[in-house]
């Protein structure tokens, strides 16, 4: 709904034949300037006419003793329109002031009296008009923020359907499995994971905390993963789609946007892992024993900033049922009401005790635990997890 602040209508709706030349010869001059257009009604039910006629009308002056319907009953039917920018001023004898107050206590936003004070009219004409300017200002920026809160879910949406959510993503493949999940801390987020098979036998997979919140991480988050994944289902090495990417990454960044990153290829024929870590928390990996260990980093730094920048990779060996646990600093980072965050520690633990569970069992077990661990203090980071176990040629 778009609301007109110059709208200036004023219909004034009196049985007094006199009023209306009386009154359009007292502001003709600001009538010839447009600043008041005056409307006129002789009773209630031929101004609800001229309402159907000029919706945009601001102001009614309105008598109260009138033939057909009176002023009192005009502003019962004018309650049921519901329009909280129309705004109506009773105009009647001094001495009706049982009359004035009812039609006060009926919802009118003031009061004249008769014979009318010009100069009164005007003053209560101008005090009005600056209400009904304030509230049709208030109305459309309440509909402008609607209108950002409808994006806003349709954004997360969108958000969501490029993110992998069906599990399990590959179910006629027994040498891996993979879990992930994704809380935005606001309706959409800036962390992301994802992953992809390069070929029969290598799976990419990524995952990433973009800086900022809201839109523009959002937005940076999109750009992110779509040109990790583009380069990496190109097969190149780690560290050549890693420095790719930053590389592009840093043409589109604004306002100084980054994002960290952990991406992985596992070859499944001999379980052997390239990883690249660009300034990203070190995933743990985690033996059937409970044993957890984190991943070596690679002195990778963070992309989107310097575009002239090589990136390393490191190599390692996985054996039949181990764990990768990725993770964001949500995790760690989420707070509880006394300031204190999950840590860590606690998270080792978790991964611990967690030996021999299923991935989509780990990450569940973990996101309770933060939300038990968090009850009561609002969500300050994207949390998000990302669990891949090698299985071995089966």
């Amino acid at each position: 709904m778009t609301y007109d602040y110059e709208s200036n209508k004023i219909l004034v709706v009196d049985d007094e034949v006199d009023l209306e030349p009386l009154i359009c010869q007292r502001f003709r001059k600001k009538i010839r300037d447009g600043k008041y257009n005056f409307l006129f009604a002789h009773h209630g039910l031929e101004a609800l006419s001229k309402l159907l006629e000029h919706p945009e009308t601001g102001i009614i002056l309105c008598d109260i003793n009138m033939p057909e319907m009176d002023g009192l009953t005009l502003l019962s039917k004018l309650k049921e329109l519901k329009n909280p920018a129309l705004k109506t001023v009773i105009v009647s004898a001094y001495g009706d002031m049982d009359n004035i107050r009812t039609a006060m206590n009926r919802g009118a936003f003031d009061f004249l009296t008769k014979p009318i004070n010009f100069e009164d009219l005007e003053i209560t004409i101008e005090k009005t008009l600056e209400e009904i300017r304030q509230l049709r200002q208030s109305l459309e920026e309440h509909d402008q923020l609607i209108s950002i809160q409808q994006d806003l879910i349709t954004a997360r949406e969108i958000q969501h359907a490029i993110l992998p959510k069906v599990f399990p993503p590959f179910p006629d493949r027994k040498d891996f499995d993979i879990y992930g999940a994704m809380n935005a801390a606001k309706e959409v987020g800036g962390d992301f994971y994802d992953f992809f098979m390069i070929d029969n036998d290598r799976l990419g997979f990524v995952i990433g905390d973009v800086s900022g919140k809201g839109i523009p991480a959002a937005i940076f988050m999109a750009v992110s993963r779509t040109l990790i994944r583009a380069t990496g289902l190109k097969g190149m090495p780690a560290s050549e789609c890693i420095c790719y990417a930053n590389k592009l990454l840093c043409n589109e960044s604004i306002s100084c946007m980054f994002v960290t990153v952990f991406y992985g290829i596992l070859n499944m024929a001999n379980g052997e892992l390239e990883y690249v870590n660009a300034g990203h928390n070190p995933p743990y990996l985690l033996d059937l024993n409970g044993t957890i260990k984190t991943l070596d980093m690679t002195n990778g730094k963070i992309l989107g900033c310097i575009e002239e920048c090589n990136f390393d990779s490191k190599t390692i060996q996985l054996n039949p049922g181990q764990t990768l646990l990725l993770y964001t600093d949500g995790v760690t980072e989420a707070f509880n009401m006394q300031y204190e965050t999950f840590s860590n520690q606690r998270l080792e633990e978790l991964i611990k005790d967690s030996a021999g569970s299923t991935l989509e069992g780990i990450i569940k077990k973990i996101l309770d635990e933060v939300n038990i661990f968090s009850a009561g203090a609002p969500q300050s980071d994207d949390i998000t997890l990302l669990a891949v176990r090698y299985q071995g040629k089966q």
